[in-house]
């Protein structure tokens, strides 16, 4: 975290003398050239790729060396970044759940109670990761492998319960009520949430180099466990909703029973799926089924950057999208009904 470390795969194509490596590390990343060595790291909210040149040889695409300079930028925006998300979230979190206890009856479907409450408690969780990723960048990580690891569990197990629970709701009025049946389904996503996002911090780990990073990928990018994360991860991000849009299109009842509301809870796959493509493309470029060129080496990694940015502000435009649209709801007089 907030240094720029040497790990793992190469991007680029090996050249004489020349040695590359890429990272994925935990969220974000950066570069940075010398004249004889040139590092890359994706720290926090992306990746990370290293080249040592062990001669004097760099890789020449059109005749000139290939620049990326996403380390300084990310080390100076992200630690603000995260910290205006965070509080953001807390305040539209808090806002909400406040919204929910004061008047918890007037949540009808499509944003129902029970659904509305468990979002908010998973954006929540989401949020509260913020702070400790923000120092680990800015600082480096002080708080060793395992809260690392927790730190990528918890961050998952907030994404897929947010995603399970978006998709349960989209196709079904179980969260209407909270009764004996919607209590078995809490627990089953809760619980499925968990056992989607442990390959995630099997996956995660530290690297001190120059300084401490908690990084998202410390094993080989085909290793089993990190394969079965990044699938999980791209079922979550983009075969998910494609999945629910073409029921939705294709199933009559489920058409029917859409509400525009629905789509408010869909905030959460809407900023997810460019980062879910971006993960996809990333994993063409290590194992080289996509050719890398000096284009990609230069401007790929801002793109992921932001991409998972993006949807790191789901924890604060989520919460805020659900209350708007509650609002709206009463201030036109209707109310949802099962």
């Amino acid at each position: 975290q907030g240094g720029c470390t040497h790990l793992l795969q190469s991007l680029h194509p090996p050249t004489e003398g020349f040695n590359s490596s890429l990272d994925l590390s935990e969220l974000m990343g950066d570069l940075s050239y010398d004249s004889s060595t040139a590092f890359l790291n994706l720290s926090e909210i992306m990746g990370d790729l290293s080249y040592n040149d062990s001669s004097t040889t760099f890789p020449d695409y059109d005749a000139a060396p290939c620049h990326n300079q996403y380390c300084p930028l990310f080390q100076r925006v992200a630690p603000t970044f995260l910290a205006i998300t965070c509080a953001a979230a807390a305040l539209s979190t808090g806002s909400l759940l406040v919204a929910l206890a004061k008047r918890p009856h007037a949540w009808g479907w499509p944003q129902s109670q029970a659904l509305v409450a468990q979002l908010a408690m998973a954006t929540g969780l989401f949020a509260a990761l913020l702070p400790s990723v923000a120092v680990g960048i800015g600082q480096g990580w002080q708080l060793g492998m395992g809260l690392c690891r927790l730190t990528h569990l918890l961050w998952h197990w907030s994404l897929f319960a947010q995603g399970l629970l978006v998709g349960s709701g989209s196709c079904s009025t179980v969260w209407c009520r909270w009764d004996p049946r919607s209590r078995r389904l809490a627990v089953a996503v809760w619980a499925g949430a968990l056992l989607l996002a442990i390959p995630a911090a099997l996956t995660s780990g530290t690297v001190a180099a120059p300084e401490t990073s908690c990084i998202h990928r410390s094993v080989d990018i085909l290793s089993p466990v990190y394969l079965l994360h990044l699938a999980l991860c791209l079922c979550l991000f983009l075969l998910l909703p494609a999945v629910l849009l073409v029921a939705m299109l294709a199933v009559p009842q489920l058409r029917a029973g859409w509400e525009p509301g629905v789509g408010v809870s869909w905030l959460f796959f809407g900023l997810w799926v460019p980062y879910g493509v971006g993960l996809a493309v990333d994993f063409l470029l290590h194992t080289r089924l996509l050719q890398p060129t000096c284009g990609t080496f230069e401007h790929f990694d801002h793109v992921l950057g932001l991409s998972e940015g993006l949807g790191v502000l789901h924890c604060c435009l989520g919460p805020a999208a659900l209350l708007a649209a509650q609002l709206c709801r009463r201030g036109a007089g209707t109310s949802g009904s099962c």
